[in-house]
């Protein structure tokens, strides 16, 4: 496919401060959902043996159980959503960018693809078998591809790739909600004893091995990906993050039908039991995401939020606080390091939550301290000066951005 010249849009080039600060609660919000995977025997091949088992807040509702069940429904695909949402948004802002300048789309966007799918990798294979970078590098080629097409074209695509997920998710459903109920399932205790006392290469090869299997969310979930990076141009296209009466009164519809909708429903398909795991967390839970960005941007059009300027620091280190807070759950659950997810198993959820705030805590004072000094993250700046036309800089040199961060 040939290049296409484009002419510039309608819109400025000013910065988004509301894209930073729900950039940082998607960041934060997706290791409330992994920090249960650290936390698991068997941590990351558990997510696959059904070793991730949630309570049941209605059959035994005390405090620790309520307070898990409530934790994770706030989370579990929500904040995923949220991220994949604005990963689109920042797609359509780099190519506003380049139409900004005259210049033919995709251009060099595939090279800023490939290279993070090649981050990904590196994450996959040493960090987190769970990554999102690589199932993101791979739908944003197809995007960025669709961007240099009519609205017409874009919204086809839209509506044609949820739908045929929303298919795939409703066979899912049925099909769990047709099979033997086997009772709650156990992680793989050979998994559970290589993440508990095993050493880091065997953690490693043990992801290549498995690598097919491991993948295989961003593969099912593709149609899903397709959709929320659209979804994000077309937000972004109406305005619904800028700091104007229309994009207020889109944020208020966002909370309004996102939460109105999404929430009890979601509710309900938590309470129903595991059968309803892949419709919660992948068909209902992108709505309450919706949601959440009007929630968060209502709030911040109409009071002076605590913590909005913390999140905005995680928002514009995303990269290197996603890949960050990784790291140091790796080293604090896994044998390898303080080997937390044995020594503590079993004793309640607190521990649990307590690690993610501590681990949350960490990365907005990291990256606040880290932003005094430097304009980009670290892993932001290493990606920068890798792609850079003009990049014989150093990766943490102060200097002006040379564009809109995606």
């Amino acid at each position: 496919m040939a290049h296409t010249t484009l002419a510039a849009p309608g819109v400025t080039a000013t910065r988004l401060p509301l894209l930073d600060v729900l950039r940082g609660a998607a960041i934060l919000g997706t290791l409330m959902t992994n920090v249960w995977i650290f936390a698991s025997p068997g941590s990351e091949w558990g997510v696959l043996q059904g070793g991730l088992n949630a309570p049941d807040p209605v059959a035994d509702p005390s405090a620790a159980h309520i307070a898990e069940s409530l934790f994770r429904f706030l989370a579990d695909g929500k904040f995923l959503s949220l991220l994949t949402i604005l990963f689109g948004v920042g797609l359509a802002i780099q190519y506003d960018s380049a139409a900004r300048r005259g210049e033919p789309w995709p251009g060099r966007y595939p090279r800023r693809a490939a290279f993070l799918f090649l981050e990904g990798t590196v994450h996959f294979v040493l960090v987190f078998a769970w990554d999102v970078l690589m199932g993101y590098a791979v739908t944003a080629l197809l995007v960025a591809r669709l961007l240099a097409r009519s609205e017409k074209v874009r919204t086809v695509a839209l509506w044609t790739a949820g739908g045929l997920h929303l298919a795939l998710i409703g066979l899912v459903t049925l099909g769990d909600l047709a099979k033997a109920d086997s009772g709650p399932k156990t992680p793989d205790p050979a998994a559970a004893r290589l993440y508990a006392h095993g050493g880091y290469l065997d953690q490693v090869s043990f992801r290549l091995d498995h690598a097919l299997a491991l993948r295989i969310e961003p593969v099912f979930t593709f149609g899903l990906l397709v959709c929320l990076f659209l979804l994000g141009v077309r937000l972004h296209r109406a305005g619904a993050f800028a700091a104007s009466a229309d994009g207020r009164r889109i944020r208020v519809r966002m909370a309004g039908w996102g939460l109105g909708l999404g929430l009890p429903l979601g509710a309900a398909a938590a309470l129903g039991g595991p059968d309803f795991f892949a419709l919660g967390r992948y068909g209902i839970a992108p709505l309450i995401a919706v949601g959440y960005i009007g929630l968060i941007g209502c709030a911040l059009d109409r009071f002076r939020v605590p913590g909005a300027g913390a999140l905005g620091s995680v928002g514009r280190t995303a990269l290197s606080c996603y890949v960050g807070q990784n790291l140091l759950c790796m080293l604090l659950c896994y044998g390898i390091g303080f080997g937390l997810a044995d020594r503590l198993g079993g004793s309640g959820p607190w521990w649990v939550m307590g690690l993610w705030a501590g681990v949350g805590l960490v990365l907005v004072a990291a990256s606040r301290l880290w932003l005094r000094r430097f304009e980009r993250g670290p892993l932001e700046a290493v990606q920068h000066w890798a792609l850079s036309s003009r990049g014989r800089r150093g990766p943490l040199d102060r200097g002006r951005p040379l564009g809109p961060r995606p």
